[in-house]
């Protein structure tokens, strides 16, 4: 493994198998009775949030607390950065108190992979999303899903999503999400179609290793896995499409659309979902639909990642040797 996790185009074929596998062990952890490990006992991480999350910061901190590390967590609101502080300078605090990761949320692209690179601290950054440009952990836990939905919990291990057909839906401009399992997917073997409306397709995707169409319903009867993904608001600076009717009638996905879909496929939705525009109630809420298993499923995903980087090759605490006087 890689010291620092900031892109899932960082990882090879056998580096994103090995988190998928070590991730479904980590997932017998939670049906014990105590879901601990002891494996970072007595290492510090820092969550540093500098956007707002729900299920990513807490998944994090519940991976951290499960390999029983000691966990910090940073919010802007109510910090120094609403003074003024600069993420230099953030960073630098961070190092004098002598954190053994970090992981970060930021608006700006490319925040994580400035602290990573910039030698402000000494050491490894998890991206937990940065801008419109990465999620990477969210792809992880994505493709993890996958391949216990369609190939198998067991049977699945070793193995990748080689011929699996994956179809993303809506927002692709302002989406990291997209651009994360993009790069993921495709290094796993799966073929990806994104379907958007025109104005949410970013400039360049034809250099994206995937195929590109308008047409919802020509892609859902060869579809294994559909992702909705949802409409960013909070990004948008103009009209992207006339209104959120139009939008649900050409883009969203209703029970009338899923019959359409094989049998044996699933839907899937990163969070939030914003039901009665990308996804409607009937969907969200039905078995095919997997969004609360993605959320149990980022928990296991980030502590295989934060096992492989902090303790994987080496033990958290050095081990004493026995002697006659102790």
């Amino acid at each position: 493994m890689m010291r620092h996790l900031i892109s899932a185009a960082d990882l090879t074929r056998d580096d994103a198998v090995l988190i998928l596998d070590t991730a479904e062990e980590m997932a017998r952890v939670a049906d014990r009775p105590i879901k601990k490990l002891p494996t970072l006992r007595g290492r510090t991480i820092c969550n540093l949030f500098f956007e707002d999350s729900t299920r990513t910061r807490i998944s994090f901190e519940a991976a951290e607390k499960r390999l029983s590390a000691d966990v910090i967590n940073f919010a802007a609101k109510g910090s120094s950065v609403s003074k003024g502080e600069s993420l230099k300078d953030t960073a630098q605090t961070l190092e004098a108190m002598g954190v053994d990761a970090v992981v970060i949320r930021h608006s700006a692209s490319g925040a994580p992979y400035r602290l990573a690179t910039s030698g402000w601290i000494d050491a490894p950054v998890i991206n937990a999303g940065d801008g419109t440009h990465q999620h990477p952990t969210q792809a992880l836990l994505d493709a993890f899903t996958m391949r216990r939905r369609l190939i198998g919990r067991d049977t699945g291990l070793g193995k990748d999503l080689a011929g699996k057909r994956i179809t993303l839906v809506g927002d692709v401009l302002h989406s990291r999400v997209a651009r994360s399992n993009v790069d993921l997917l495709h290094t796993l073997g799966a073929e990806v179609t994104l379907v958007a409306p025109p104005t949410l397709v970013p400039v360049g995707v034809e250099t994206w290793p995937c195929e590109v169409s308008y047409d919802l319903d020509g892609v859902l009867p060869k579809s294994d896995a559909v992702m909705m993904l949802r409409v960013q608001r909070e990004r948008m600076n103009a009209a992207f499409f006339p209104t959120e009717r139009e939008y649900s009638r050409r883009y969203g996905l209703d029970g009338e659309r899923m019959a359409k879909m094989p049998e044996h496929a699933i839907v899937m939705h990163p969070g939030p979902m914003v039901r009665g525009m990308e996804i409607t109630a009937e969907v969200a809420d039905s078995d095919r639909c997997t969004v609360v298993e993605q959320v149990a499923n980022g928990v296991s995903i980030r502590m295989a990642v934060l096992y492989l980087l902090l303790g994987g090759y080496e033990p958290a605490t050095p081990a004493t040797p026995r002697t006659e006087e102790n």
